[in-house]
């Protein structure tokens, strides 16, 4: 049988559609550097942030960082509080590629590592783009993240597509390789000049 081409699209969204980074925020609050450093290798970790992602409210996740950093407390809170400003904009070659595809009237989804709560947060950067999605599979709604098989399972319950149909668009490896072992097509995200072409090589531009 010869192998057929993607005929739907499945993005990732930090950093791959929404420019997204703790920074933009924290160093606002944090003026030295080093402070800034220290607060996210320490306090509030990408580690920390990832129960957020997998359902964990942010008033529960953030009770017992504050009991061992109460002199942050406020400063753990702005996590939730402030999270907008840790959005810095859609990205210019996504953006213009989602455009592309919604004019061929080609499938686009979306699959997101993200706390419930901030979906709305984030589809509001860039709402005429994130309107051409048939639907997306947020993990804070489902308590699995990607690269967790589950996830993956779900996407294709909630698409009716098959893996194959779909070319998955990511900038972390192990998410593209979990997806790569289940029969997705695939591009890692890791230079916005280079998406289009990409998008082109599997045949949806």
């Amino acid at each position: 049988m010869t192998p057929t081409g993607p005929r739907a699209v499945l993005w990732d969204v930090g950093n791959v559609i929404v420019r997204w980074d703790p920074r933009a925020l924290y160093a606002k609050i944090f003026k030295e550097p080093a402070d800034l450093d220290r607060f996210l290798s320490h306090v509030c970790t990408l580690d920390w942030h990832v129960a957020h992602d997998r359902g964990v409210s942010f008033a529960d996740n953030a009770a017992p960082l504050i009991e061992r950093f109460p002199e942050h407390a406020a400063v753990i809170r702005a996590w939730d509080a402030r999270f907008d400003e840790m959005l810095s904009g859609p990205i210019p070659e996504t953006a213009a590629v989602i455009e592309a595809l919604a004019a061929r009237d080609t499938p686009q989804f979306a699959l997101t590592n993200m706390p419930q709560s901030k979906w709305p947060v984030v589809q509001a950067v860039s709402p005429a783009h994130f309107a051409h999605f048939r639907d997306a599979i947020v993990s804070g709604d489902e308590g699995v993240i990607k690269p967790d098989r589950r996830i993956y399972e779900i996407v294709l319950e909630r698409t009716g597509l098959a893996a194959s149909d779909l070319l998955f668009i990511d900038d972390s490896l192990k998410n593209i390789e979990a997806a790569e072992a289940l029969g997705f097509h695939t591009h890692h995200f890791t230079d916005p000049a280079r998406l289009r072409g990409a998008v082109e090589r599997h045949g949806l531009l």
